[in-house]
């Protein structure tokens, strides 16, 4: 769905397109790094297939598990995604199994996670002693103070929890938007319009819809307009299964 000024609403090509990352680390098949445990090969997976999948991942595995710092960055053009994601595997560390982690948990070492969507990628830590807070400490941001954006969303950590939302700029000029529209289109056209949003219906998400559509209905309630009901909306999350490969866009598991 795009806006006059073609905007688009939905989540496809919305995430950044240059973010610079210190230190030289800054589609292909799903970027699959393997480790050994006991013998047999483990796969650490790092390419999220999709936006729903990636935020998905994103905010319940790693933010929502303590993984609160973070660095962004985003992989040139030219340069050959799985080859960086190897480098900053190894650079720290990261492709060890559960067990590792919980050792070094226990001795106050930080556990690292990395992920990527197409050129954009995140590497998270939790508390501890690792190189990562100092190769990094120019870049280091703390989800329970700075979100993480990226395709619209805002990802932090709040009252215990992983918080997901449309990021503040993103909403006020949807909300804005469809204000415009409010009284100038019919029922029926501005309904198909408010479905057309895809962002995934996590409760923070769910609210701003909700607060959109009174700012209409009260617009439409002056003009005589019958009002739009909340059944436009998707209120069941998707689920995703982020690194398996997809036939369509964003494809994800019924819930």
């Amino acid at each position: 769905m795009a806006s006059p000024d073609g905007r688009h609403f939905g989540l496809q090509d919305r995430f950044p397109k240059v973010f610079g990352f210190q230190g030289g680390l800054c589609r292909n098949d799903n970027a699959l790094i393997l480790f050994s445990f006991w013998g047999k090969k483990m796969v650490y997976r790092t390419e999220a297939t999709s936006i729903g999948g990636f935020i998905q991942q994103l905010a319940v595995s790693f933010v929502g598990k303590g993984y609160f710092f973070y660095v962004i960055g985003s992989i040139p053009e030219g340069k050959n995604p799985r080859v960086i994601d190897d480098k900053i595997i190894a650079r720290y560390g990261i492709d060890i199994s559960k067990w590792a982690r919980a050792r070094r948990k226990q001795a106050g070492t930080a556990n690292l996670q990395y992920i990527r969507f197409e050129r954009f990628f995140v590497i998270l830590a939790t508390h501890g002693r690792h190189r990562f807070f100092d190769d990094e400490a120019s870049c280091i941001k703390d989800a329970r103070r700075r979100p993480i954006r990226f395709a619209g969303y805002s990802v932090s950590y709040r009252c215990g929890h992983p918080h997901v939302r449309i990021e503040q700029e993103e909403y006020k000029q949807m909300k804005a938007y469809f204000l415009r529209l409010a009284v100038h289109r019919s029922l029926v056209t501005l309904e198909r319009e408010l479905a057309s949003i895809s962002f995934e219906p996590y409760a923070p998400v769910r609210r701003q819809l909700l607060c959109i559509l009174r700012a209409v209905n009260r617009a439409r309630k002056k003009a005589g307009f019958t009002p739009v009901t909340k059944h436009v909306f998707r209120f069941k999350r998707r689920i995703y299964r982020p690194f398996e490969s997809i036939r369509g866009e964003d494809a994800p598991l019924a819930a």
